[in-house]
């Protein structure tokens, strides 16, 4: 990828359709403009990570702030850029002429705009600049626009900010598409905070960093893959921290926030560290210990080689666990290559009306089956509470024609108003009672293990193939391995390292145990386990006794004692069984 490629792409004149969606995001409010506020001390801490301090001579640096809502990362900037200057220079300058392109700040919210060209303009003056002056840099330093639409002719030094958080849905699908057009690490269901990062990467002069505070689901879940590989092709990730917990932000934000601190230069290791206190005196000792020239003793810092690798996630938690899930997967196939499978629970859309309880629902005998929810496997085993989905699926897979099935007729009718408001019936009125996932009868009959979405451990459950399981509940089937066996080596230590390892995690130390992750784990091929290990795999599975479970996981990936150590400190889960 030429950085400069993108910015070829952004210097043609918008459509009148684009710019009218770009001014109804510029009046939107906090929700659809994914407006989220960084404390101080975070602020300051990201500045010293990526090099913007005082004793540089910073008017000679370019900082670009892509979005910066109230400025709560200008502020701190511009502290910072006049003591540097009035060091450096002191009185003798042209203030306006020697500083008018050290910052670009850029920000698409016109009242959140407003406000902050006020308060900077009061603020410099606050610093003895006069009312001129004040206001000939805040018309250079202060745009208002769209980030990812906006030409930008210069590269810089230094990109800072917290980029927005915004859902694809909240974005008019005319400008979510020009935004899929000119940025190609937007993939699947990223977040706008994605192509933010590609942007900004892409205005990196050589050598320049860039430190943002952002979610960290983008490090794992697919739909990062694209931009994980732009970093590994022409950058270094020198600095993760993971803010998990933590009262970064002056509101509450459900996902793992992370900073980054990324470099246009050579790949080298990447300085790791976790949850730091925010505190301001903690903060900058621990941003002096990550930016030394040597690792040194701190406590909390690690490192680790090479944490970009094309596409793969990165996993910066634990150096020697990842040492571990390397050798595994080096020596063992993945789950579906041993003949077990991964799939995901029916969703119906509109569970008010498809689900209910079993015997209550008023349709054909066998257009309805016994359901399992999460809710049903609360204690670690199955207790049916009694509920059922409606199956409007023939055997052929394709929907049965109502005219055959009276009952179900009358039932879907009587809720037609419900059913078609859907959008996948918006889609195909045709099929307008389809449910969203196509079911599969037989699957009910087959023995299976269920694992909800959202969990602090593992909580694997074998079912013994009497229920469909409910679209919050992943599911594993198996034609090879024994799924008691299975069981046992699912609620170990070596899957939870895993799980840990690749998922992104939730605010109180939940997991994702999502089908990309559950795919991720090593096996061997069950006739290469040895009878007496299998006896024993399997009364550890139907014990769900944890050290029962560890014991013959670790027989089966021939652990060494350095190895299960490693295994005793996976970080960042909280039981929440």
């Amino acid at each position: 990828m030429e950085f400069r490629d993108i910015d070829q792409q952004l210097s043609f004149l918008e459509r009148p359709e684009v710019e009218a969606a770009v001014a109804g995001m510029a009046d939107s409010g906090t929700e659809s403009r994914g407006a989220v506020f960084t404390r101080r001390e975070v602020v300051d801490f990201i500045l010293d990570l990526a090099g913007y301090t005082v004793d540089k001579p910073l008017h000679r640096a370019r900082l670009l702030e892509p979005s910066m809502g109230q400025g709560d990362f200008l502020t701190p900037v511009v502290d910072r850029l006049l003591e540097a200057y009035r060091r450096e220079v002191g009185d003798h300058g042209d203030i306006v002429e020697d500083l008018g392109n050290a910052i670009l700040a850029v920000e698409l919210h016109r009242s959140s705009y407003e406000e902050t060209h006020a308060l900077l303009m009061g603020a410099l003056q606050e610093k003895g600049l006069t009312a001129a002056e004040s206001r000939a840099l805040c018309d250079r330093w202060l745009r208002q626009g769209d980030f990812l639409l906006l030409p930008i002719e210069q590269d810089f030094t230094h990109v800072i900010g917290n980029p927005p958080y915004v859902r694809q849905e909240l974005i008019p699908d005319v400008l979510m598409a020009e935004y899929r057009r000119r940025f190609r690490t937007i993939y699947d269901r990223a977040d706008i905070y994605v192509p933010f990062i590609e942007r900004s990467l892409s205005l990196l002069a050589p050598g320049g960093s860039l430190g943002f505070i952002c979610a960290d689901r983008w490090i794992k879940n697919r739909y990062g893959g694209p931009l994980r590989q732009m970093v590994a092709d022409y950058f270094h990730l020198e600095h993760f921290v993971d803010m998990v917990d933590t009262d970064a932000f002056l509101s509450n934000v459900v996902a793992y926030p992370a900073i980054v601190v990324i470099s246009r230069q050579k790949t080298g290791p990447t300085r790791i560290a976790s949850r730091p206190a925010i505190d301001g005196d903690e903060l900058r000792a621990l941003a002096k210990a990550m930016t030394a020239r040597k690792l040194g003793k701190h406590k909390s810092v690690t490192e680790v080689a090479r944490a970009a690798f094309g596409s793969e996630p990165w996993m910066l938690e634990a150096p020697d666990q990842l040492s571990l899930v390397r050798r595994l997967e080096a020596e063992y196939p993945t789950l579906e290559e041993t003949g077990c499978k991964v799939g995901i629970g029916v969703a119906t859309g509109a569970d008010q009306v498809f689900i209910g309880p079993f015997d209550e629902l008023d349709v054909e005998p066998d257009r309805k089956l016994p359901l399992a929810t999460t809710r049903d496997i609360l204690t670690g085993a199955v207790k049916w509470r009694g509920l059922g989905v409606i199956n409007p699926f023939g055997a052929d897979g394709k929907l049965v024609q109502l005219k055959d099935y009276p009952k179900l007729k009358a039932y879907l009718e009587r809720h037609s108003a419900t059913i078609k408001a859907r959008h996948v019936s918006k889609k195909n009125p045709n099929n307008w009672y389809r449910t969203i996932d196509r079911i599969y009868p037989e699957l009910t009959s087959v023995p299976k293990l269920l694992i909800p979405d959202i969990k602090g451990e593992a909580h694997i459950v074998y079912e013994p193939g009497k229920l469909y399981p409910h679209h919050n509940l992943y599911f594993i089937t198996s034609t090879d391995w024994d799924l008691r066996a299975l069981q046992a080596v699912l609620l170990s230590d070596v899957t939870r390292m895993f799980i840990t390892l690749y998922s992104t995690k939730m605010r109180g130390g939940y997991l994702r145990f999502q089908a990309q992750y559950l795919r991720r784990l090593r096996l061997p091929l069950w006739r290469d386990v040895p009878a007496s290990l299998r006896a024993e795999l399997i009364k550890a599975g139907k014990s769900r006794e944890a050290d029962a479970c560890n014991t013959a996981a670790a027989t089966l990936y021939k652990l060494t004692s350095f190895e299960r150590q490693a295994l005793a400190v996976v970080p960042g889960v909280a039981d929440a069984a």
